[in-house]
């Protein structure tokens, strides 16, 4: 492995994905796999992968101004071996939220959790008495986004397949996502209010603390149901769209704001396809942007689920080349600390249910489930799941205050 030093890029070094996301696949026995372990079969597949992705295997340094810079010291990353006597039968059917035993499926090693001198993954093979196995996984965010995530793991599948070349060679090329030089902030960007002018409306402070998690599923009869509410115009919407209008609606109902308080989505919107020429396939970090929809408590409560649908698709219609450049630029000209507003109007879906995480194949074949573990403050998951007939849904994440 090259002993360097590399730079994040200035989309990657940003306060707002300055933490780590948790993440579960499970597996089914595989009577082809019968004598092998898959701790050690994944653990050996894992060093070689980190060959190609070596910036993985070293340490986050802080440089001037607060830059972040990958020390590729070659030092590696945490790997946890773990058995059970239960049975991946014993975690339910079908497979879904909220799992039992979080903590000991992906064990917190003392002082791991931080963003300077720790590793920056984590994983943990957790062996079931049936022969199957629990895969889980920590990122530190600021390496990669949920694509570049994915890429990674499938390179980690090949390599315990015995393939022995990536089908996507990694590159670095954080050049792609710095500031233009002079920096030109060409867009409003209302996802980082926070250090805008001062708020003349009123703000209620996300409770970080005593949150409770809960999730909701949405089959095929749930979207049906809620497609039938939109006018004809719009009822062409994405699933997620439209999933993501009825969360933030209800989860507005929830809360209990003033009237007159701002609420604000903020829609993940991976950027790869916005670039022209298109952006190379093997670049394995954060590519994404978070254009706001913004309304008020009064609106979102009294008008249509159409109303919210139109808002998020005008807001990642927002988004081309230009405004991911934009967004760089802020991050120079404002510092690297700017986040999203921390108030419990402040809203973040993330889809998972594209991102292929359950088709990762170590030899054991396809998981039965794959995706986030948990909902993170503000920032809500989701993720794909099938009931028993094989039919295909949704699950969501949501924290929020106890009442």
């Amino acid at each position: 492995m090259p002993r360097e030093q590399k730079l994040l890029s200035d989309i990657d070094d940003q306060a707002s994905l300055r933490f780590q996301v948790p993440l579960i696949k499970f597996y089914q026995y595989e009577p082809s796999m019968e004598g092998k372990d898959p701790a050690e079969v994944i653990r050996e597949a894992l060093a070689q992968t980190l060959v190609c992705y070596y910036p993985f295997a070293g340490r986050l340094r802080e440089g001037a101004n607060g830059k972040l810079i990958v020390d590729c010291t070659g030092e590696g990353v945490m790997f946890i071996k773990a058995d059970t006597d239960v049975t991946l039968e014993q975690f339910g059917e079908p497979l879904r939220h909220p799992f039992p035993c979080f903590d000991e499926l992906l064990y917190n090693i003392p002082s791991s959790e931080g963003m300077l001198n720790c590793a920056l993954l984590l994983i943990q093979v957790t062996r079931l008495k049936c022969g199957g196995f629990i895969f889980a996984l920590r990122l530190n965010h600021v390496m990669s986004d949920g694509a570049g995530l994915a890429q990674f793991l499938f390179a980690l599948g090949e390599m315990a397949r015995g393939v022995t070349t990536h089908l996507i060679s990694p590159i670095w090329e954080r050049h792609l996502l710095d500031a233009r030089h002079p920096a030109l902030i060409i867009f409003t960007h209302r996802e980082y209010d926070e250090m805008e002018a001062p708020v003349t409306t009123p703000i209620t402070i996300f409770p970080f603390d005593n949150l409770i998690q809960h999730f909701f599923s949405f089959g095929f009869a749930e979207v049906s149901l809620l497609r039938s509410l939109l006018p004809p115009y719009l009822r062409c919407c994405t699933t997620f769209e439209l999933i993501t209008a009825c969360l933030w609606s209800c989860r507005t109902l929830a809360i209990n704001l003033d009237p007159d308080e701002e609420v604000r989505m903020l829609c993940v919107v991976n950027a790869r396809s916005k670039f022209n020429p298109s952006f190379p396939s093997g670049y394995y970090r954060n590519v994404f942007v978070f254009p706001a929809a913004i309304t008020t408590v009064k609106s979102l409560r009294e008008k249509p689920l159409g109303y919210a649908v139109e808002l998020i698709k005008q807001a990642k219609a927002s988004v081309i080349e230009e405004y991911v450049k934009s967004v760089a630029a802020l991050m120079v000209a404002r510092g690297k600390r700017i986040h999203f507003p921390h108030v419990i109007g402040t809203y973040i879906v993330s889809d998972f249910t594209k991102a292929g995480l359950e088709d990762i194949d170590f030899g054991w074949g396809k998981a039965v489930f794959g995706g986030p573990m948990i909902a993170v403050g503000f920032i809500s998951f989701l993720m794909p799941t099938k009931n028993k007939k094989g039919e295909v849904g949704s699950v969501a994440s949501i924290c929020l205050p106890a009442q």
